[in-house]
């Protein structure tokens, strides 16, 4: 067997063929080295379809590889290999003894940890070349950092917007606005999205895939979730089709009904892109291009395209940033005090409240929900409870197919719980039930009332919502964007405030039965 030049790592979420660490790789001296550990899938208890996702894009990858006629070093998952990725390289190093170990950076702090470790107990030289799949590298991101008391993702979005030249006309946002966000908060109403539009593009699992999902279901059997629904892209060809479907028919209307909500449709208006993206199987610039050009040839409104590719070129950069500029002490984050456990019926979703039940065990069957799903029906729920953010964040990063600890864990920990004290959101995302009944229509379905604060049929979320406010209103009363929660909740009796407490401390426990 001819030795090792360079040994380039790839990892589950870094399946680009254009990545930085294959600069410069030569076939006939040079390898790939790809594991699946079943630590991946344990440490936080991965649904199944999070993991026949990775493991999936992974093999193909692989294969694909291959057939350029590269060597591809490959450890599937059995039981009589290594559970971790530190004990699969360590392996593979002491097996081949390469000349470097090459790799861009992992997604995962401690990964990333883990993998410098190894590589330096085995006396290996390791190069870690910065991940050009983002816009925004973790120098640039600091350079915007510099000299600011306070971060807001919108002054990053207005950075990136003019560096990049998107949406931009002789140095000014196209139709002079920077944010839409204000056109893009409707609801349905009473009579429901267009169910006739098509529904997003579906991928049968090909034999690949069809192995990867028996082996799922037989060595994850007692993991949550289902994979009869299995129909991910999980190559970067299926990932372009993906994204045509969606600049076709569903983004014209992605940014007025972006935040709505309606039972048994978990797709609506949204991409589905977010997983291709995060593993890398679809490059942002390639989405961002196809959104701003339906914009420029008539196809889609400017609000939807700006709102679109916000999430991307502001989000997803943004948060980025923050995950590497905190990280490791941000996951220790607990702003607001929070230590109640997470609730059982979060891994069944068998719960009167109809919208965490919808959301729930939608979340389940596909391992999938939108960002308002996330953010203001489970999210909001944690945080109006007092779940401990850490235990949120795990929960999050299990569920969800399109999961990375570098993009899940601000969103989670920062921008939904409010942990981290202001760094992600300038205040925490409170609601009352009115909220979720306004922009769904979970609570026609539903015993609770979303007016009602006490009472046997007073909505949880309302009760909650109360009962955060009169606990942290010392905190809250110092932040100008709370004032008027903050009145409101003065105004409440003592009577009032004693009945909500009571209410809120039997939720808890009913919770945690």
């Amino acid at each position: 067997m001819k030795p090792i030049r360079h040994l380039v790592i790839v990892l589950g979420d870094q399946l680009n063929q254009d990545s930085a660490a294959f600069d410069g790789f030569d076939p006939r001296v040079d390898a790939v080295w790809m594991a699946e550990v079943a630590e991946e899938s344990v440490k936080v208890w991965s649904v199944k379809a999070r993991i026949a996702m990775f493991v999936a894009a992974m093999r193909h990858f692989r294969d694909a590889l291959t057939a350029r006629g590269w060597r591809v070093l490959y450890r599937e998952m059995a039981q009589a290999e290594a559970q971790s990725f530190v004990e699969a390289l360590r392996a593979s190093l002491a097996q081949h003894r390469p000349g470097k170990v090459i790799m861009v950076k992992a997604g995962e702090w401690q990964v990333d940890q883990d993998l410098r470790a190894v590589c330096a107990k085995k006396s290996v030289e390791l190069e870690v070349r910065e991940d050009r799949h983002f816009l925004c590298s973790e120098e640039e991101f600091e350079a915007h950092t510099k000299g600011r008391k306070q971060l807001r993702m919108e002054f990053f979005y207005r950075e990136m917007r003019q560096r990049t030249g998107v949406l931009m006309k002789q140095g000014q946002p196209v139709g002079g606005k920077w944010n839409y966000d204000a056109e893009n908060r409707g609801s349905f109403g009473s009579s429901g999205p267009d169910l006739l539009k098509p529904k997003p593009k579906r991928f049968a699992p090909d034999a690949v895939t069809r192995k990867v999902i028996e082996m799922v279901n037989e060595r994850f059997a007692k993991h949550p979730g289902a994979l009869e629904d299995f129909d991910w892209p999980v190559t970067p060809e299926q990932a372009d089709e993906a994204l045509a479907d969606f600049i076709e028919h569903r983004l014209p209307e992605f940014g007025k009904y972006q935040d709505a909500m309606w039972t048994n449709e978990p797709w609506l208006y949204h991409s589905r892109l977010s997983a291709a993206m995060n593993l890398k199987l679809l490059d942002p610039r390639k989405v961002i291009a196809a959104a701003e050009q339906a914009f420029h040839h008539g196809k889609a409104p400017l609000e939807a395209v700006e709102g679109f590719i916000r999430q991307i070129l502001g989000w997803r950069e943004y948060v980025r940033g923050v995950y590497w500029k905190f990280m490791p002490s941000y996951v220790e984050r607990n702003a607001m005090s929070a230590y109640e456990p997470l609730p059982d019926f979060f891994w069944t979703g068998k719960t009167e409240m109809a919208c965490l039940r919808d959301t729930i065990q939608q979340t389940l069957r596909y391992g999938y929900a939108h960002h308002i799903q996330r953010l203001m029906i489970t999210g909001l729920y944690c945080l109006l409870l007092g779940v401990d953010p850490r235990r949120v964040h795990e929960w999050y990063l299990a569920v969800y197919v399109d999961a990375i600890e570098w993009v899940e864990l601000p969103n989670t920990l920062g921008m939904s719980q409010y942990a981290d004290g202001g760094v992600m959101a300038s205040k925490p995302y409170i609601a009352s039930g009115k909220y979720v009944q306004r922009m769904s229509n979970y609570c026609g379905g539903c015993r609770f009332k979303p007016d009602k604060s006490t009472g046997a049929d007073a909505c949880p979320f309302t009760t909650l919502y109360w009962d955060y406010l009169l606990r942290h209103l010392p905190l809250l009363n110092k932040n100008p964007r709370m004032g008027m929660q903050v009145k409101n909740a003065l105004r409440l009796s003592e009577a009032q405030r004693v009945a909500i407490h009571e209410q809120a401390e039997s939720i808890r426990r009913q919770a945690n039965v």
